[in-house]
């Protein structure tokens, strides 16, 4: 049971990451006009390459496969994003900084997530039930 709710949770936690890469990828003039607005430096740059972070990272997690790397590769998103993008502390709007306050604890809770799967992939470095696995990692027993 317990490798079937790791597979869930792995499948939710990284579609959210992957939609969103794959939307930093395919509205990227969108994207990056958003965070070139919010003081982000070299915005289409930066958009293309959290798109292909956020995708590497989601995959990763979903498959099983380098979990430890992917969970980094998202947490180095989220952690900036928080405070470049996410800015709620300077919004004189009420309105708009409580929707930017939520992003921002969204982000952070999302590293926090990010972290604990960095700890379980360390912790449990054999194949995790249902993945491809990691490299070196032996197979988990049924």
């Amino acid at each position: 049971m317990g490798g079937k709710v790791l597979l869930l949770g792995r499948v939710v936690f990284s579609f959210f990451f992957i939609y969103s890469g794959f939307n930093h990828l395919t509205k990227l003039s969108a994207y990056a006009q958003y965070a070139g607005a919010s003081g982000v430096p070299a915005p289409t740059l930066l958009t293309a390459v959290s798109g292909v972070m956020l995708l590497a990272g989601g995959l990763s997690i979903l498959l099983g496969v380098q979990v430890r790397w992917g969970a980094l590769l998202i947490a180095a998103f989220l952690i900036p994003a928080a405070f470049t993008v996410h800015k709620f502390w300077g919004i004189a709007d009420p309105m708009m900084a409580a929707n930017q306050a939520a992003h921002f604890w969204k982000n952070i809770a999302l590293t926090g997530a990010c972290l604990m799967l960095f700890g379980l992939a360390t912790l449990y470095p054999a194949r995790w039930p249902y993945s491809i696995g990691r490299a070196g990692a032996a197979p988990a027993a049924p």
